[in-house]
């Protein structure tokens, strides 16, 4: 038998960093705990796929160490293919393991297709990557080859044969998605981030096409239909100027106009007669409804309109601050930078206190609202594209090394997923008691508190390392300490949070979600809080 390459090592030609084998120990960690609350086929899946993705994660390194992978990826991460793949097999698991708790049959089925997809994009990009790896790696495709039919072989006589296509239409958008938008958006994403994101964005319009062509008025919530219309309508909309104006100069006022123009003739042709399709009513109406429904609804808008104009001011001021310097080429410090996350946080949490369906919706016309600025950035659409590259130039890091900048989306993303993921229908007869009862606050704990106390800590008193990468001991403890004090203030002010006597588990979740905080090189605003509801809701 041929072996991978002359190093010892499962999938590169020099010895394994400590950081990615601590972050691999991390996830590994998390994938057991999974599989040891929830304990059937589905888990053992899960474990399977993880040890495929271990392996098969360092041909993605080797490639990208060579130049040789199929499109340009961000080079300053690895992969990050394993902590990427396990996050919607992880979701669908522990979302069929409590829609089962709630007797609810339909979105216990429904984890269940969750679940299988994130396996078949995981299992697509192993693929992907054993194809081009030269020589041919024998025994990293013996292992994915023995993970993966063990898991189609499952979820052969699990799934039904309506399932099977669902599954196999996510796939089939998932492929074409990374063709086009991995070409548009060159170093934009690292392997495991386009498995996260594209495999969401083609799991959301699978979702919305299916409901669209089996409608049935008076059946489903427009709240969930709201997003699904908006991130749907805002990925084509980028896709179709992107291929517009390959053949159109688009920093001229006629460009400028033209996109104007068709951006409403998209959301008034397209978007609002597909949401009406959903909701059978206006779409305008309904929203002006929602929102000023009730007078706590007029306040909490009023509260966040202020922070709103709090954060732009930041932005205005860090940019006075630079014009005024000597360096033209001044960057924003990590601190300034975390002003932002704890803006969103005094934006969360009155929300999730006080009405979540509110900020459910508001949360998705803020996505809306900070795509389209990337497009006008993007574009350079007059009169504010240019304004806008200057603005939020001062705010770049490594991570956004591509066209795009997108840290403040995924901020966003981070403290909302929480929010859109927890599956309502199985949380109304009170099955989010104990540590799931903290699930809505995941992003405000991983992001908000987490991530930020590390960084600012870490900064400027950090330093103990931990093995192989720029993080500190101090930041990490400093990290956990603060969100188990914001898990006590949350405990005081929202009283339908009872722990139960599961402080044992909510202490291990965020301990483990801060090791992967320390360790991982993907994007942590999109993956820390998507692992801590996963804990905590298992």
């Amino acid at each position: 038998m041929t072996r991978d390459s002359a190093s010892p090592t499962p999938g590169t030609g020099a010895p394994l960093s400590e950081s990615v084998l601590a972050e691999a120990a991390v996830v590994f960690a998390m994938v057991l705990s999974i599989h040891a609350t929830v304990w059937d086929r589905y888990s053992w899946c899960a474990v399977a796929l993880a040890v495929q993705a271990f392996y098969v994660q360092y041909k993605w390194d080797r490639l990208l160490q060579q130049g040789s992978a199929v499109f340009q990826f961000r080079m300053s991460a690895n992969s990050g293919l394993l902590p990427a793949s396990m996050v919607m097999p992880l979701l669908g698991l522990v979302m069929k393991e409590r829609c089962q708790a709630a007797g609810n049959p339909h979105f216990e089925r429904f984890g269940i297709v969750v679940a299988a997809t994130g396996m078949a994009v995981a299992l697509f990009s192993s693929v992907l990557a054993l194809g081009i790896t030269r020589p041919v790696p024998t025994n990293t495709c013996v292992i994915s080859g023995l993970a993966g039919g063990g898991i189609i072989y499952i979820m052969k006589h699990s799934l039904s044969v309506g399932e099977v296509i669902e599954v196999l239409e996510v796939l089939l958008i998932f492929v074409y998605l990374n063709m086009i938008l991995l070409y548009l958006l060159p170093r934009c994403f690292t392997p495991g981030e386009a498995v996260l994101v594209l495999g969401g964005i083609s799991f959301v319009l699978n979702q919305l096409i299916k409901r669209s062509l089996t409608v049935v008025e008076g059946q489903g919530d427009p709240v969930d239909f709201f997003l699904l219309v908006v991130v749907v309508g805002m990925v084509l909309m980028g896709i179709f100027f992107s291929i517009l104006f390959v053949f159109m100069d688009s920093g001229t006022w006629a460009s400028s106009i033209f996109f104007h123009l068709m951006t409403c003739v998209l959301g008034l042709g397209v978007v609002l007669p597909w949401l009406h399709r959903l909701i059978r009513r206006n779409p305008l109406l309904w929203l002006l409804q929602f929102l000023f429904q009730t007078d706590t609804r007029i306040y909490l808008l009023a509260y966040w309109s202020l922070l709103a104009t709090l954060a732009c001011l930041v932005v205005l001021y860090q940019n006075a601050k630079r014009s005024s310097s000597e360096s033209k080429k001044h960057q924003a410090p990590t601190i300034t930078r975390k002003y932002f996350h704890f803006i969103v946080v005094a934006t969360y949490i009155p929300g999730i206190i006080f009405d979540r369906p509110l900020l459910y919706v508001a949360a998705t016309v803020c996505l809306a609202v900070f795509i389209f600025l990337e497009y006008v950035r993007y574009f350079r659409i007059k009169p504010l594209g240019h304004t806008l590259r200057s603005l939020l130039s001062l705010f770049l890091d490594e991570r956004d090394s591509g066209p795009l900048i997108l840290t403040h989306i995924y901020l966003l993303l981070g403290m909302s997923l929480p929010i859109w993921l927890v599956p309502r229908p199985c949380t109304q007869k009170g099955s989010l008691g104990g540590a799931r009862a903290l699930v809505p606050y995941a992003g405000v704990l991983a992001v908000g508190v987490g991530d930020t106390v590390a960084s600012i800590f870490g900064s400027t008193m950090g330093e103990i390392r931990w093995p192989g990468t720029k993080k500190t001991l101090e930041g990490t403890m400093t990290s956990v300490f603060a969100q188990i004090i914001s898990v006590a203030l949350i405990l005081i002010f929202d009283s339908e949070v009872d722990l139960n006597y599961s402080y044992a588990w909510v202490l291990g979740s965020i301990s483990t979600v801060s090791l992967l905080e320390a360790y991982t090189t993907q994007i942590d605003n999109l993956l820390l809080p998507v692992y801590l509801l996963i804990l905590l809701m298992a």
